[in-house]
């Protein structure tokens, strides 16, 4: 199980804005490791309970608040990684662990057994919050993402652009998904994750942006049919 805190900030770009701080960026930041061109796919499964409690809780920005979700990096993958995001006040902590694939494709058809094989106590609290809660596969939300870090203090910077997603399929591994555009192609949507303090060339570039900091749930754009979600 890994563990992280930290503080996030997001930010709502156009593509002109992403490919000037990107390149900007490339300067002064270490690119992720999987970085290529325009960045690596994300394809990410959001677990809710049956009244859409974590839905709400984020729209209704309460203080305390989770997510649930499993992650991979496309369909080839051969694994998923189990995250649980809890926002407390302006902290953001994120837990995750590695499944494998079948593991995974077990999960995303709404059966958490295989969360009982793992010896982590992380894993047997999964397994209780989503059974009690009665949580289902809601949405899979898919994008590309650029990253960058600071490897002196910790900072993560990513873009993620050309946001799609569907509530049709919960088959995380599905090739092709039937999915649909989230996010006008012409936006990205900027995150700062760091713990402590921003580097200042870091604060330097975001107050350069046409805009103010922004609360954008991949989430709630992922139920926009279901919810009528409306960004």
């Amino acid at each position: 199980m890994n563990e992280v805190l930290r503080q996030e900030k997001k930010f709502l770009v156009t593509l002109e804005q992403y490919y000037a701080l990107s390149h900007s960026f490339s300067h002064v930041l270490h690119p992720d490791e999987n970085s290529n061109g325009d960045g690596y796919l994300v394809r990410s499964l959001y677990f809710d309970s049956l009244d859409d409690r974590d839905f709400t809780e984020k729209e209704d920005g309460l203080f305390l608040r989770r997510k649930i979700r499993l992650r991979c990096y496309g369909p080839a993958s051969g694994f998923a990684i189990l995250e649980m995001k809890q926002k407390q006040g302006a902290m953001q902590k994120k837990r995750s662990l590695r499944l494998d694939r079948t593991e995974a494709q077990a999960l995303s058809q709404g059966d958490y057994a295989p969360l009982l094989r793992h010896g982590e106590p992380f894993a047997a609290e999964c397994y209780a919050t989503m059974r009690a809660l009665c949580y289902r596969p809601k949405a899979v939300i898919s994008y590309h993402r650029k990253a960058f870090v600071a490897r002196e203090n910790r900072i993560r910077v990513t873009f993620d652009h050309h946001l799609c997603g569907t509530e049709s399929s919960a088959d995380l591994f599905a090739d092709p998904l039937p999915e649909y555009p989230l996010l006008d192609p012409a936006l990205a949507v900027l995150e700062i994750k760091y713990n402590g303090f921003l580097l200042s060339y870091i604060k330097d570039a975001l107050r350069a942006l046409d805009g103010s900091e922004l609360s954008v749930s991949k989430y709630c754009l992922g139920r926009a049919v279901s919810k009528h979600y409306t960004f």
